[in-house]
């Protein structure tokens, strides 16, 4: 099937939850849609791939129409959409073959059966698992079952291929292989994707394009490198791997509680009293021990004007990183990375007060919309 392109409004309404969100994809383009748990994400592409049934909205194909809705309703069935959904675990038929799983769907689509075994081969050889054909899915490892189920949902020529967190359950290096795989076959296909997801890494490597979903509604859209550039909200912020804190400007001076900085460039900024989110890298932020190791203790201590760019916090856990260790801290609420052994320098443990200093020169303020 030609690669089409995706044109999505979609909105559903259950108790408690209502999902109002919009997604558009261009012929061969791959779209990934990040959000937290609950976000709404599973059931988007539940109604694009026609197994959650639309509200209010539509879905289109290309020149088809594959969903509306309330009325006039158009609802097209899933078999017909030309749209595939591979989600977390395979769900391969565990009576089959890996080969026999991947002709199955040729096969179901009218191929003959030595032309879905050729195109069984051909993809098996793709996915990197030659000469494994005749191994049920119990024989595979989890990696060599996601990539039968991402042979098997491609064979089919789909004209999008939905990607409903198809690396969580993966180890880390597994993950990053069957990565590589999908990003070299929906190239190489041309295959439209959505694909919804946790990481980041996701996003940099499949996508062109970026919708972040919360809480049911896209709060930012845009090409990758823009919305991780300058994130929207605190979630999108978290993705990118920045701090975002809300504050506003003053007399050319932007705060946030004990937290006030130099707002350099205010000109192109909104007028006093507007909010603004100050964003910069948890690395930037320098950390230090106070004399006193209790939090009132070290209020009491606190000068009265506290230094621009530098502010008391307290620490509210800790975190493992590969570099080390994130420190979080509240009131305002920033992540501080350091190395393992700075940290036990410092004596750092959740509730201990320390010092932060952060200079302007390492702050972007973006305009909250």
């Amino acid at each position: 099937m030609t690669a089409a392109g995706l044109d999505a409004r979609v909105v559903v309404e259950r108790p408690g939850f209502r999902l109002d969100a919009a997604v558009r994809a261009e012929p061969g383009e791959t779209v990934a849609v990040m959000g937290p748990s609950g976000a709404g994400k599973s059931t988007l592409l539940g109604v694009l791939a026609g197994l959650v049934e639309l509200g209010e909205g539509h879905v289109r194909l290309g020149e088809r129409e594959l969903d509306r809705g309330p009325k006039p309703r158009v609802r097209t069935t899933p078999s017909r959409r030309g749209i595939v959904l591979l989600a977390q675990e395979p769900r391969l038929f565990p009576h089959l073959t890996a080969h026999e799983n991947i002709a199955f769907g040729p096969r179901v689509h009218g191929a003959p059966k030595e032309v879905a075994g050729g195109e069984a081969d051909e993809w098996l050889w793709r996915v990197g698992l030659a000469g494994m054909g005749g191994r049920r899915p119990a024989e595979l490892s989890g990696g060599q079952q996601q990539r039968v189920a991402l042979a098997r949902a491609l064979a089919t020529s789909p004209a999008v291929l939905l990607l409903d967190e198809p690396l969580t359950s993966l180890d880390t290096e597994t993950a990053g292989d069957v990565r590589a795989l999908l990003h070299e076959q929906l190239v190489a296909t041309r295959t439209t994707a959505v694909v919804a997801t946790h990481d980041a890494v996701d996003a940099v490597s499949l996508a062109r394009t970026l919708v972040v979903l919360e809480e049911g509604r896209v709060t930012q859209s845009g090409p990758v490198r823009a919305v991780l550039a300058a994130p929207a909200s605190r979630f999108a912020a978290a993705v990118a791997g920045l701090n975002r804190v809300v504050g506003t400007v003053r007399a050319g001076r932007w705060g946030q509680g004990p937290l006030v900085l130099a707002a350099e460039g205010a000109a192109s900024l909104p007028a006093d009293g507007h909010e603004v989110a100050a964003v910069f890298r948890p690395s930037s932020v320098e950390i230090e021990s106070v004399v006193d190791d209790t939090w009132t203790s070290a209020l009491r201590l606190e000068p009265a004007a506290a230094r621009e760019g530098e502010w008391l916090a307290r620490i509210t856990r800790l975190e493992h990183t590969p570099a080390g260790v994130r420190v979080r801290t509240a009131e305002p609420e920033v992540a501080v990375d350091l190395p393992a052994d700075r940290a036990a320098e410092l004596g750092l443990v959740a509730g201990v007060p320390v010092r932060l200093r952060l200079a302007a020169s390492d702050v972007r303020l973006i305009p909250v919309s």
